[in-house]
């Protein structure tokens, strides 16, 4: 069986290196224009971009259409529309924050704050097809999640999304730095609210020790069990944002049952048949720790599963000439390139969420995100060149047409990433007012 690696995330790239552990909105309003065309279509990067500047030079700011794939719903909220089939449009009022008023920005999302010289990709917002997605409501969202805590565990981009969120909410309230080395911890004095991130790079429980023919030192992930670091908290936790994936384009060994099935970047005895390459195994790490989390009896919140954050790395991988350099908009309609490794991710994801919620023993508490192909029209939201505050920096491709060291992974903030926590608000109000209605 072949490996299957992501060309933009393996590896050695710096990007998925461990941790160690606003002002007023300009008034106005948004322009919405209806396009039908949607789809993938492998048009060419220059067809887009030329599509996008008719646009500007119209001084139309079109819809981004961006129809999710058919994948499986089930766990979705009946109550209300779904969510994630519908179209990006242009919204003049602007993010609820800016990189100066929040103290918790980490500096390689801060694209304004290192030189980016276009904003336009922080006004885009996300409109689902039969109902409106509210813009952010930090007092709502404080006031649902009264004397509650939400923890987001994941890895680097998980902590992208709970920087976001801590980010909308500072605008109304400064929280007490209440972290220690296990987690982060921010507790909101108002409503006794509490936003907790946790690291866990593969969300599964993971050994340094020799089995078998596997060394010492090479990381061991078993497959079948969940990330213990993280699963003695649960009890505390009333909602759950979990987030991988990333991660399985680095070495590591594939466990299950205590016998070695798989590897990524490593397999030293090519006389024994590999029976998992990395995205299969990302399917079963799914399985396993939503079916922990559904199943825990100490555990009654809600668990939200936010699908694979697609990356856009054109041209290339990260250390091989792939660029997101110069995206100021999203991607027109049906310009949609196609990434076989982000779709085959995405599809082990549901698989992997569809088989947990069957054994879960309340379904309802077990909720889908899925953002991966609204996402991918949104090339233009990731810091590119501009990930420090180095004022000699690369921004630009060289005289051989080289691109300059960039980041096509995160988010920038503010930016796309704020609109999954829009999403996480409307899935926590849908839960809410389900669970009042079933008490009346």
């Amino acid at each position: 069986m072949s490996l299957i690696v992501n060309p933009s995330s393996i590896y050695k790239n710096p990007l998925l290196v461990q941790e160690k552990k606003g002002r007023p909105a300009p008034k106005g309003g948004s322009v919405t224009l209806s396009v039908k065309e949607n789809g993938a279509d492998k048009g060419s990067e220059e067809s887009s971009s030329d599509a996008a500047s008719a646009d500007s030079k119209s001084g139309a700011k079109s819809d981004i259409s961006a129809v999710p794939s058919n994948a499986s719903k089930t766990g979705s909220d009946d109550s209300g529309c779904d969510l994630f089939q519908g179209s990006w449009f242009y919204d003049s009022l602007g993010p609820l924050y800016t990189n100066n008023t929040c103290p918790v920005l980490t500096q390689m999302q801060n694209c304004q704050g290192n030189g980016r010289p276009d904003k336009e990709y922080e006004n885009w917002r996300w409109k689902p097809s039969q109902c409106d997605l509210p813009r952010f409501d930090a007092k709502k969202f404080l006031e649902l999640m009264r004397g509650k805590t939400i923890a987001f565990i994941g890895d680097s981009v998980a902590r992208n999304q709970m920087e976001s969120m801590l980010c909308l909410l500072w605008q109304v309230e400064a929280p007490k730095n209440r972290g220690n080395k296990k987690m982060q911890r921010y507790f909101f004095s108002s409503t006794s609210t509490t936003v907790v991130r946790i690291w866990s790079s593969w969300l599964v429980h993971q050994t340094p020790e020799s089995i078998d023919f596997a060394p010492k030192g090479v990381v061991k992930l078993h497959l079948d069990a969940p990330d213990e670091q993280f699963m003695e908290f649960i009890p505390n936790f009333d909602v759950i944002v979990l987030s991988s994936g990333h991660w399985f384009a680095k070495q590591s060994v594939y466990v299950l049952n205590n016998e070695i099935v798989g590897g990524q970047l490593w397999w030293p005895d090519r006389s024994r048949p590999m029976k998992i390459n990395n995205v299969e195994a990302f399917g079963i790490s799914v399985e396993t720790i939503l079916t922990s989390i559904a199943t825990h009896p100490n555990f009654t919140g809600l668990t939200i599963l936010r699908t694979y954050s697609p990356d856009h790395y054109e041209g290339g991988a990260w250390n091989t000439g792939g660029s997101c350099t110069g995206k100021e908009k999203p991607l027109a309609p049906g310009k949609l390139v196609e990434n076989g490794f982000t779709e085959t991710m995405h599809k082990k994801q549901i698989t992997g969420f569809d088989r947990a919620i069957k054994k879960a023993t309340d379904k309802s508490k077990l909720k889908l995100m899925d953002i991966t192909e609204s996402f991918g029209y949104r090339h233009d939201g990731h810091p590119g060149p501009y990930r420090s505050l180095d004022p000699n920096k690369l921004t630009k491709r060289g005289p051989d047409g080289k691109p300059p060291p960039q980041d096509c992974l995160h988010w920038c903030m503010p930016g796309p990433v704020d609109i999954w926590n829009e999403l996480v608000l409307e899935i926590i109000r849908r839960d809410f007012e389900a669970n009042q209605n079933s008490s009346t």
